[in-house]
């Protein structure tokens, strides 16, 4: 193993461990959230704060594992191009605190959906209007945002993977395919304004645990190695 002792390993549990947040996070989250109208979520929301609460902390450690996770990239990677780990890490930044800014939106639906409940829940109220900033264009669009600079950051850190052939190379193309069509996904929702749901994105995720554990595991490729 070489790329800097035992950083790699530390880049496969980070790996890991953002995605055992994201998923917590995720499943906390959506279960506060119901579906259905502004006054449907914020009445659950103020039903199931706790899970709320759980999905808020969960996000937030996503954020952070966010950054070093992008820091440890730049550590392994930017020997095979500086400039390129340098963008990777400002999309990856963007990520994190697009992430952040969605549990505000997230707390601030707590608050909002008690005091609505106690309010009676009124029909068409400043509570409904509220709600719907917050779920549907904080909390939802930040998700979409933030799905695209993942995407748009995992590119050039996938190529450098590629590159630098520290990981088998099928798994770096793997990666690239992912995030290529997890980035057209999130642009077209935010140029067409039609919500494409998850099917862009669900690659993604065996990418992150086969690679997590993978450098968790072995490290990286010593240079020369056969791809």
């Amino acid at each position: 193993m070489s790329a800097r002792g035992n950083t790699p390993r530390y880049l496969g549990a980070a790996f890991l461990g953002v995605v055992l947040t994201s998923l917590v996070s995720g499943m906390a989250t959506d279960t506060a959230l119901g579906t259905g109208s502004a006054s449907a979520i914020l009445q659950h929301v103020a039903a199931n704060s706790g899970a709320m609460h759980v999905g808020i902390l969960a996000g937030l450690l996503n954020a952070v594992g966010i950054l070093i996770l992008a820091a440890l990239l730049f550590a392994v990677l930017e020997g095979q191009g500086r400039t390129m780990a340098i963008a990777a890490l400002a999309c990856w930044v963007g990520e994190s605190f697009f992430y952040t800014l969605n549990q505000v939106a997230s707390a601030g639906l707590i608050r909002l959906g008690t005091d609505s409940v106690n309010a009676g829940s009124p029909a068409g109220s400043f509570y409904e209007t509220l709600g719907s900033f917050l779920y549907n264009d904080v909390y939802k669009l930040g998700g979409v945002i933030l799905m695209f600079f993942y995407c748009a950051g995992g590119l050039l850190w996938y190529y450098l993977f590629y590159e630098s052939r520290y990981v088998p190379r099928w798994l770096s193309l793997y990666g690239l395919a992912a995030v290529a069509v997890g980035l057209v996904g999130a642009s077209a929702e935010l140029l067409l304004g039609n919500n494409v749901g998850i099917l862009p994105f669900i690659a993604i995720l065996p990418f992150e645990v086969i690679i997590g554990l993978l450098l968790l595991l072995r490290g990286v490729r010593e240079p020369g190695a056969s791809a």
